[in-house]
């Protein structure tokens, strides 16, 4: 395999030896002697290739720019096998034996049955107890213990819970399709600062409102008076309906009649989280996170590879809706692109 050089024993000589400047000091705490630390660090050298410091005459090291990365590059990998070993003792203890899972009402269900799928291949028996309802609700009780995690819109405000980014999608202006302004390829906010907006309820997530208002607020737009939902498909139906505009999450699916514009000059997103309680939760959590991460930067990479790989296509080839057109809006699994993704 590659990287057979980075096993942890290396990775930890390495390790201490640059966080202590010294050979001798390392040795020391690892209850090893010197000599032994060459030799690990000559063997992590041939293997790998990386010079991660030299040593200089009063027996002191001087770290290579290579070594000057690795303790906070090496973190993440200490952190990984970590909870790898907390999950397997958990399993083995018999602690998971369901995970009551929760999701947000704007939350892309692709992104939560793809969570699902990740942890029933670590416990195939494991039961899962879905709950979906608004973001805030599924914070309380994750904090109260009703749940075990979810997977909300942000955001949320609350020291109890550990709150793990995932996505960063651009919010847009949903319209119908026959309103002047989708002839537009983007609007400025003074397009729609004089039109009727459609919002989510702001007593099912006020933060969420709050920061909204703020926002628009910003950028001119100020909601004296506006319409209000508690689900996105009473939002569309009401901008369907011709009640006004909506800001919504791009890659949405939207109702046929309707189409989006980004906001030209702003950077507003709808950022989706991974949250859990920091004490109380089920080991299997962190290693779930850190895969579904993985699972969203392979959604991009597919999607900019087939983007890449496609020919262009004439305006006489491309997909039209029923009204005649050009769909702009596609799956979570077909608009993933890189930079909408958090570390």
């Amino acid at each position: 395999m590659d990287n057979d050089w980075a096993d942890f024993r290396l990775l930890i000589f390495m390790l201490k030896v640059l966080q202590h400047g010294s050979v001798r000091e390392a040795a020391e705490e690892l209850h090893t002697t010197p000599s032994n630390i060459s030799m690990a660090a000559k063997k992590f050298y041939d293997l790998s290739g990386h010079r991660l410091y030299t040593l200089t005459k009063d027996h002191r090291i001087e770290p290579t720019e290579e070594g000057l990365a690795f303790p906070a590059l090496v973190a993440g990998v200490f952190a990984a096998r970590n909870e790898f070993i907390d999950a397997l003792n958990a399993v083995q203890r018999g602690d998971v034996r369901q995970l009551r899972f929760g999701c947000g009402t704007f939350v892309a269900r692709q992104l939560f049955h793809a969570a699902c799928e990740i942890h029933r291949s670590y416990l195939p028996k494991c039961a899962i107890h879905p709950s979906f309802t608004d973001s805030a609700q599924l914070a309380t009780e994750v904090i109260a213990g009703k749940l075990d995690a979810a997977i909300v819109t942000l955001p949320v405000e609350a020291p109890e819970l550990c709150v793990k980014e995932l996505l960063h999608d651009r919010l847009v202006v949903c319209i119908r399709a026959t309103d002047p302004l989708a002839g537009k390829a983007a609007l400025r906010p003074v397009d729609f600062a004089n039109l009727h907006p459609i919002l989510y309820d702001p007593e099912r997530h006020a933060a969420a409102h709050i920061r909204l208002a703020e926002l628009l607020a910003e950028a001119g737009v100020h909601m004296e008076t506006y319409s209000r939902a508690s689900h996105p498909t009473e939002i569309q139906d009401l901008v369907l309906s011709g009640f006004g505009f909506a800001l919504i999450r791009e890659g949405m699916e939207l109702r046929t009649g309707l189409v989006t514009r980004p906001i030209a000059g702003v950077t507003w997103t709808v950022d989706t989280a991974f949250i859990y309680h920091n004490e109380r939760y089920p080991k299997t959590i962190p290693p779930l996170v850190r895969d579904l991460k993985g699972w969203l930067r392979t959604q991009a990479k597919k999607q900019t590879e087939k983007v890449v790989a496609a020919p262009p296509k004439s305006a006489a080839q491309r997909p039209t809706k029923p009204n005649g057109e050009v769909p702009k809006q596609l799956s979570l699994l077909e608009d993933l692109s890189a930079e909408r993704l958090s570390a």
